[in-house]
């Protein structure tokens, strides 16, 4: 047994396997990172091309790969898409089961594959052409079965997957979607598809409400509480009440329903704490703030919600550009669509 012992290893203590674990995820992202820089050194005019083919079409970009490939095609679609390219998925296997009918005249279809030879895509290109529509592949090689078939290749170029025996598709995935976010993107940029329009695509969760307009959630109509110039503190409080949601407030505005000024819960208890007599058959005029901050409905909501925090107020009148008022918007509604 003593002759046996130097051969007996050491177990590895929690540390020391931490370590590799750490080291090992570094060496993966550092190839990750160096199969993207060399992909960004690849492209060339042939991307371009494809942004112009894409800007240019009457259809749409017709997204299509197999396994790992697929995957990402899948989120390049989503992308295009949500940034303003009409976009598909098609399963290249699904394609010859009834699938193909998505394709139409006026679609462009872009295809990825690592190695260019994934047999599910070299089946469904061909066929493609009976649609004349044009082909763009992702792919390490233009040298490549599916490059040959394409009118246009982006090249990955040679793409060492950094895992365990180089198996997992892992770097040449990572790049196969950077490309594709570029073309999304920078076609994003080519249709001048800003905020607005990124908002209507977008109307739910935390980016939808990041997106949205003062328009979008203040109130209106009988949930403004509007009070005339002139009229009593009294009558202007009988106003602060019977409007549903009861706000607080009231919008003071002249004859043309033009701003003239504000009256809130808090006036009122400043002027009684003052005992003014008869406050309240006291003209609104004369207790009213007749500067209050505003706010117009084109602005971000989350703007505006900073606003009324900064000052520490819970609502606000919202006033078009000629300082009519057109709506009024309220701390409790934006707390409960979670801003």
């Amino acid at each position: 047994m003593s002759g046996m012992e130097g051969d007996i290893l050491e177990p590895r203590s929690g540390d020391q396997r931490r370590e590799d674990q750490l080291s090992s995820a570094k060496r993966i992202l550092d190839a990750e990172a160096t199969a993207l820089a060399r992909v960004r050194d690849r492209l060339d005019a042939t991307f371009s091309e494809v942004v112009s083919l894409i800007l240019g079409l009457s259809g749409r970009v017709v997204v299509t790969g197999m396994g790992k490939a697929g995957l990402i095609a899948q989120k390049v679609s989503a992308t295009l898409a949500s940034t303003g390219t009409p976009s598909i998925f098609l399963h290249p296997a699904e394609a010859f089961h009834g699938d193909l009918g998505r394709v139409v005249p006026g679609d462009v279809l872009l295809a990825f594959s690592k190695s260019g030879e994934t047999e599910e895509l070299l089946r469904l290109v061909p066929c493609t052409r009976a649609f004349d529509i044009g082909v763009v592949s992702v792919t390490e090689s233009r040298e490549s079965t599916l490059g040959s078939l394409s009118d246009h290749v982006l090249e990955l170029g040679p793409i060492d997957e950094p895992g365990p025996h180089g198996l997992a598709p892992s770097a040449s995935t990572l790049a196969m979607l950077a490309i594709g976010d570029a073309i999304a993107l920078v076609v994003q940029e080519g249709r001048s598809f800003g905020p607005d329009d990124f908002a209507r695509f977008h109307p739910g969760g935390s980016l939808g409400r990041s997106l949205m307009r003062v328009s979008e959630v203040m109130r209106t109509g009988d949930f403004v509480p509007i009070s005339r110039s002139g009229r009593t503190i009294r009558e202007t409080l009988v106003t602060m009440t019977q409007t549903p949601g009861r706000p607080g407030a009231a919008i003071i505005v002249d004859e043309a329903g033009r701003l003239v000024g504000y009256f809130t819960d808090g006036d009122l208890r400043r002027h009684l704490e003052q005992q003014t007599e008869n406050l309240l058959d006291l003209p609104i005029d004369r207790a009213m703030t007749t500067s209050p901050r505003t706010s117009s409905p084109d602005r971000l909501a989350s703007e505006a919600l900073a606003l009324l925090r900064r000052l520490a107020v819970d609502n606000m009148p919202i006033v078009d550009q000629d300082g009519r008022v057109v709506g009024l918007l309220d701390l409790q509604d934006l707390l409960a669509l979670k801003f």
